[in-house]
C-alpha cells in the first residue's frame, strides 16, 4: 500500500510572490521613502508611511491589479517544483483581504507556477480551515488554530516575532521539510 503524500500549504504573497519589494518601490517612487533595513526590521510599510500614503497603496491593494506583475521570490519556483514531487502542494493566500486580487493572484500562479493544479489553489479568510500538514506563511497569525505545523518565512515585518520553525529563505524551507518528512515517496 503507498504512502499518502503529505500536504503542505504556501501562502503566496512575502512567500513566493515578492510583494514587499513591489510595494517598496512603489512608496519610494510615489512618495520618496527610503528606508533603511534597520527601519524596516520588524514593521509594515505602512507603518512607517504617513497615513495618507498608506491609505493610497491600501487603494492600490483593492483595486487588485498590484498584484498581476510581482517577482517571483528567489528560489521558489525551484523549491515547489522539487517539494511538488514528495508532497501535495496548496497554495493558501488570504485573498478575502483583497477579494479583487483574486484574478490577477490566479493568473500570476498560472504564469509563474504552472505545474501546481488549478484546483490546489484556495482562496480564503483564515486560515485555519486548511487540512495540511505544513503551512508556510509569513504571518502568524495564520498558525493560531491552524492543526499543522507552522513554518514562519522570514520577511522584514517578521524579524522580531518569535517562532520556531523559522525558514529565512527557500533553501532553508526545502532543507526543513526534507528533513521533517524523509520518508516521503517521489510520485
Amino acid at each position: 500500500m503507498k504512502k499518502s503524500r503529505p500536504r503542505l500549504a504556501i501562502d503566496m504573497d512575502e512567500v513566493i510572490a515578492d510583494a514587499f519589494t513591489a510595494q517598496r518601490l512603489w512608496y519610494q517612487d510615489t512618495h520618496g521613502y527610503r528606508w533603511t533595513e534597520d527601519e524596516l526590521k520588524g514593521h509594515h510599510l505602512g507603518d512607517l508611511a504617513t497615513p495618507e500614503h498608506a491609505a493610497g497603496m491600501q487603494a492600490l491593494l483593492h483595486e487588485g491589479h498590484f498584484f498581476a506583475d510581482l517577482e517571483v521570490m528567489p528560489g521558489a519556483k525551484d523549491a515547489l517544483k522539487f517539494l511538488s514531487q514528495h508532497f501535495d502542494i496548496f497554495i493558501t493566500t488570504a485573498a478575502m483581504e483583497y477579494p479583487a486580487s483574486c484574478a490577477p493572484k490566479f493568473q500570476w500562479l498560472q504564469k509563474h507556477f504552472p505545474f501546481i493544479p488549478a484546483l490546489n489553489i484556495v482562496f480564503c479568510g483564515h486560515k485555519s480551515i486548511l487540512a495540511a500538514d505544513f503551512l508556510i506563511d509569513d504571518n502568524v497569525r495564520h498558525f493560531q488554530h491552524f492543526q499543522g505545523q507552522g513554518i514562519l518565512f522570514s520577511a522584514p515585518h517578521n524579524l522580531n516575532v518569535e517562532w520556531s520553525p523559522r525558514v529565512a529563505n527557500w533553501k532553508d524551507a526545502v532543507a526543513y521539510l526534507m528533513q521533517q518528512h524523509p520518508q516521503t515517496e517521489a510520485p
